[in-house]
């Protein structure tokens, strides 16, 4: 991917979460030359916010390793799940859609159920999705918004995980969505950040309590990866110049970070549990 641009046209969104469809120019889901080698043949996977960004990339790259999945989005995002849908047909796989809204609790479950009911089990869950509101004065930031970034980033990925337990059994996976916010933190974005430090615990604690069912619980911590979340957190202006301050001066694509699911999902990581992954442009994080 050394030929990616350093810099990427100014632009915004004014709705959270973005839409991959409107974005230029398109976030790279997975690369053409990717071989699939079966590392996840006929395995069942759900996948939060699965219609864009990393998380279609985590759908596609499955996909291509043989497993089926589902996706849950917000209706609002109808088209993008339909595009990821069809590149996971295109796999030769099944995607189940799940529009509804995590931070309703009952849907939570409900994804899980349907997925089992519909696709025939359950072996992977991968908890994704997220969004962030910027704001640089605490005081500005109300005690709505704090529940609210935290139902979704947060207390989803406990409801969906809690409801699969009953499901998952030896040598399956959780994989959860982090951030290098977590471990540097982000004066902007500080409700978001407390959430992926919350989840760097929860995944930690959790492959403790799993460790005797044989259950592996992992995340994954992306930096600065180019997603429907970032014009439709940050001005134009600052999107231009988004990655520019990492190692490798450049934002990362999707498919840089997909295969780092896959890795964690497959019999590759029979040794990892409570773990983190980092691509993030070559940034060290105190882990």
């Amino acid at each position: 991917m050394s030929d990616q641009p350093t810099t990427l046209p100014p632009q915004h969104q004014d709705q959270q979460p973005g839409i991959e469809a409107e974005m230029t120019p398109m976030p790279i889901y997975i690369r053409p030359n990717y071989k699939g080698s079966e590392k996840l043949q006929g395995k069942v996977a759900l996948i939060t916010g699965g219609d864009s960004g990393i998380g279609r990339s985590v759908a596609v790259h499955y996909a291509r390793e043989g497993a089926d999945v589902a996706i849950t989005y917000l209706p609002t995002e109808e088209q993008d799940a339909y595009e990821t849908r069809q590149l996971v047909e295109a796999e030769g796989r099944r995607c189940l859609t799940l529009p509804g809204d995590l931070r309703d609790a009952t849907y939570c479950t409900d994804i899980v159920e349907r997925t089992v009911q519909e696709l025939g089990g359950l072996n992977i869950v991968v908890n994704n999705a997220a969004e962030q509101f910027v704001s640089t004065d605490l005081t500005d930031t109300s005690d709505e918004q704090w529940l609210d970034t935290f139902q979704v980033n947060f207390f989803s990925f406990v409801r969906v995980t809690r409801a699969a337990l009953k499901h998952l059994k030896e040598d399956d996976s959780i994989i959860c969505t982090s951030s290098i916010n977590a471990y540097r933190g982000n004066q902007q974005l500080v409700d978001y950040s407390s959430t992926k430090g919350a989840i760097t615990v929860f995944v930690r604690s959790m492959a403790q309590q799993l460790a005797e069912k044989k259950i592996r619980i992992n995340s994954v911590a992306p930096g600065p990866i180019w997603t429907p979340l970032i014009p439709a957190s940050f001005p134009a202006e600052k999107v231009a110049t988004f990655g520019k301050d990492t190692t490798m001066k450049r934002p990362g694509q999707p498919c840089e970070v997909g295969p780092a699911y896959v890795f964690l999902a497959s019999e590759d990581a029979t040794y990892f549990t409570g773990q983190t992954l980092h691509p993030n442009g070559g940034e060290t994080v105190n882990t």
